[in-house]
């Protein structure tokens, strides 16, 4: 019997605000680690009127154009989970990757238990922040983005586009991965 494959998939989230239920998550940009032009993304409709000005403003994001352009949340999390269906197969384990996935984790559980009744990554977070630190032995301050492209040098870069960002993570993700094979 082989082992179950783990699927990688780098997930980011824009929200209306720092936690889940008191605000709302506002678009999901995801795509496989290792196949990124693989990818999905949503915008949702808030599930409330509360909001941090600060959010929406890095985001750029309109709780306005979300409530009429957005997916109501239980047909965006419907989408996002039958998109994650397509990358594996029974026996496969679906592993979040996430940069700071504590954040972008905390709304993807959130909302999937809320509107689906369950998680399809379970508790699988893999936190590239940490994954950074441990690899290079870097203090916790020097694991932003920023210092991680200095050190790294991906071709892409955030720009808090949900899509974008989760690509940019990916490569971020790969870049540590072969750094650690190479070193090790």
């Amino acid at each position: 019997m082989t082992s179950p494959r783990e699927i990688f998939i780098s997930v980011d989230v824009e929200t209306a605000g720092p936690i889940p239920g008191e605000y709302s998550l506002l678009s999901i940009g995801a795509c496989s680690a290792f196949d990124p032009d693989n990818g999905f993304t949503v915008e949702v409709k808030p599930i409330n009127d509360k909001f941090d000005p600060k959010a929406l403003e890095v985001t750029g994001l309109s709780m306005d154009e979300l409530r009429q352009r957005g997916l109501d949340p239980d047909a965006a999390m419907k989408a996002f989970s039958d998109w994650l269906a397509t990358l594996d197969r029974p026996n496969d384990m679906l592993v979040f990757v996430g940069f700071n996935a504590p954040f972008d984790w905390s709304f993807m559980n959130y909302y999937f238990h809320r509107f689906m009744g369950k998680n399809p990554f379970g508790f699988t977070a893999l936190d590239i922040k940490a994954l950074y630190m441990g690899a290079t032995g870097s203090s916790w301050r020097d694991t932003r983005s920023s210092k991680i492209a200095e050190h790294l040098k991906p071709k892409l870069s955030g720009t808090h586009d949900a899509l974008q960002d989760a690509r940019y993570q990916a490569e971020i993700f790969r870049l540590i991965r072969q750094n650690l094979i190479a070193s090790g």
